[in-house]
């Protein structure tokens, strides 16, 4: 049989779905591997200040965790940006969590100014990262299911517009959002804009409101 014949008779190469990862990340990839585990390790160690909260009378009340709170001074506020805002890049602990603790640890006013910071800074930054690297990295931290999902959601002519909707609702996920709006035109303006001017209305109904009700039924 001739070169000829055989490059003829080869079956033609499946087409490559759109939908797909352009390459496939390796199964040991320390990254995919870290963003996987990173919410159990982030459980067990809001399970474990609980815990320690508890057995130093933190937690035995509302005043006890506000004075503690008071005593750090000025570190208590900075401590609790820091890490907020890296939940927000990398979800370690997961962000509704401290959206919640916002208005608990500082009240209600200052709380939500501290998570309205914390949020825009870290989204600032996941767009950042999204336009200056690229998806290969996006798909290494995110599950492939969430990836495809939320790039259908770019692709839409209206994106601009589904965009603005997802952060003002307190239930999209706005992290893998972010991060995917950076591969996208969307210019830094019109992300700026979005991010400043709706995302109070999904901490200030997810922050205040679940955190009013943790505050009423919880026995302090």
């Amino acid at each position: 049989m001739s070169t000829a014949d055989a490059l003829v008779k080869q079956p033609p190469r499946p087409a490559v779905r759109a939908d797909r990862p352009a390459v496939d990340a390796p199964r040991c990839d320390p990254l995919r591997i870290a963003a996987r585990f990173s919410p159990l390790l982030g459980l067990a160690v809001s399970i474990g200040l609980v815990w320690w909260g508890w057995q130093a009378g933190v937690l035995r009340s509302l005043e006890n965790l506000q004075a503690f709170i008071d005593g750090l001074g000025a570190w208590g506020p900075i401590a609790f940006l820091m890490v907020s805002i890296a939940s927000v890049i990398f979800p370690v602990i997961p962000g509704g969590l401290l959206v919640v603790a916002g208005p608990v640890l500082f009240g209600p006013l200052e709380g939500t100014l501290y998570n309205y910071l914390a949020v825009c800074s870290g989204s600032f930054v996941n767009f950042a990262i999204g336009r200056q690297v690229g998806l290969g990295l996006i798909e290494r931290m995110f599950s492939p299911k969430a990836v495809v999902k939320a790039l259908g959601w770019t692709r839409s002519p209206h994106f601009t517009r589904v965009f603005a909707t997802a952060i003002a609702l307190p239930v999209a996920p706005d992290d893998l959002l972010c991060y995917l709006t950076g591969t996208t035109r969307m210019r830094w303006r019109t992300y700026l804009l979005i991010i400043l001017t709706c995302k109070p209305w999904s901490l200030i109904a997810y922050g205040l409101g679940v955190s009013a009700l943790l505050v009423k039924f919880v026995p302090w």
